[in-house]
């Protein structure tokens, strides 16, 4: 298992353009890839990447626009970005006390080290997961609780 080192608090980011920029002041509970279909299209790459934190430990600048759909599971998932350059800032569940930030927005990523991966029975044919990795096969119903676990070994 991998170790990395959590950065001293509030961690900050942006989108593209620099109108949207936001702090986290709460310690994030897990770090996955996602490689569901809705995130490759989303991300125009392989997955997303993952920052699942609190809401309430998110201040984030005015002006984000929502773009809502209903899930397979039938709840109402929430994609907030950026109305200049589009770039996706956090997405959830509405209603739901964790939301995801898109972690590639975060000015420093360099300490990101993923707990695991779900949604891996859609992952793209060149990712290969070991078998050291946790790996859900679509999305956890535990809450996410093995990752967190995982996330807190690896964080100490």
């Amino acid at each position: 298992m991998h170790h990395t080192i959590v950065p001293p608090l509030p961690l900050s980011g942006g989108c593209q353009c620099g109108r949207i920029r936001y702090r986290l002041r709460a310690r994030p509970l897990v770090f996955y890839l996602c490689h569901c279909s809705e995130c490759q299209r989303q991300t125009s790459s392989a997955f997303g990447e993952s920052l699942r934190i609190r809401s309430e430990g998110l201040d984030i600048d005015p002006g984000l626009r929502c773009m809502s759909r209903e899930s397979e599971s039938g709840k109402q998932r929430q994609g907030w970005f950026c109305p200049d350059c589009g770039v996706r800032i956090w997405h959830g569940t509405s209603g739901s006390e964790e939301i995801n930030i898109k972690a590639g927005t975060l000015d420093d990523t360099s300490w990101l080290m993923p707990a695991g991966h779900i949604w891996a029975s859609s992952k793209q044919k060149f990712m290969a997961i070991s078998a050291d990795e946790i790996s859900y096969e679509r999305q956890p119903e535990d809450n996410y609780a093995a990752l967190k676990q995982r996330w807190q070994h690896m964080t100490g």
